[in-house]
């Protein structure tokens, strides 16, 4: 399987940064800047989420039902003449969810280590995040995950792009630098350090996927 970075560099993610870009204002460069931080971000913070059974069930409902996938099958409408208002809603309610209170947190994170506005972050994950979500529909729905296990599987997957399990530790050790659980304070905090090239979150995952 393929990692979630793997994908902004496919026909399918540049489409994504290019209708995001367009969406938001924000240079295509900037865009994919804040998206490869991102959605790993947003990916490590559901695999924490999963980890309980209320929260796995309630990822494996939204990938089945909503979120199936169907968003990717028509990406050029979806931005053609703007991103609907319902889209960018549901975008904020996923984020509320996966982020909670941390959200401003890594917004005002993502905007430093970016060079882009807070406000103009929070679009792009607004737009990002139910295609992010489709993303997942569409893997869980070529892989046949039905429960909780599969989908775990899966996350993992896509935040190590397969390829292997000490990858995929040093992943998640990094994600939850000090052990607490809390994701997010880790990544934020990792974020703000360092210069960009090879520190922080972009160096960090750079060189877990060979970029």
């Amino acid at each position: 399987m393929a990692g979630i970075l793997d994908l902004l560099n496919s026909d399918l993610g540049k489409q994504i940064v290019s209708g995001v870009s367009g969406e938001t204002g924000a240079p295509q460069n900037k865009t994919a800047d804040v998206l490869s931080m991102a959605l790993p971000v947003l990916m490590g913070a559901m695999q924490k989420n999963a980890s309980s059974s209320q929260g796995a069930a309630g990822l494996l409902n939204a990938v089945q039902g909503k979120h199936d996938g169907g968003i990717l099958d028509n990406l050029g409408s979806l931005f053609q003449g703007g991103v609907d208002q319902s889209v960018k809603q549901d975008g904020e309610g996923i984020l509320g969810h996966v982020l909670g209170s941390k959200q401003n947190m890594v917004q005002n994170a993502l905007s430093q280590k970016s060079g882009l506005d807070a406000g103009q972050v929070g679009q792009i994950l607004k737009v990002a995040a139910p295609i992010l979500m489709g993303v997942l529909g569409k893997q869980a729905r070529q892989n046949n995950v039905n429960d909780a296990s599969g989908l775990t599987s899966m996350l993992g997957g896509l935040l190590g792009g397969g390829s292997g399990s000490k990858q995929q530790s040093l992943i998640e050790s990094f994600l939850d630098a000090d052990g607490d659980g809390s994701v997010i304070d880790d990544v934020a905090g990792m974020l703000l350090k360092g210069s960009g090239q090879k520190g922080g979150l972009g160096g960090m995952l750079g060189s877990l996927f060979g970029k």
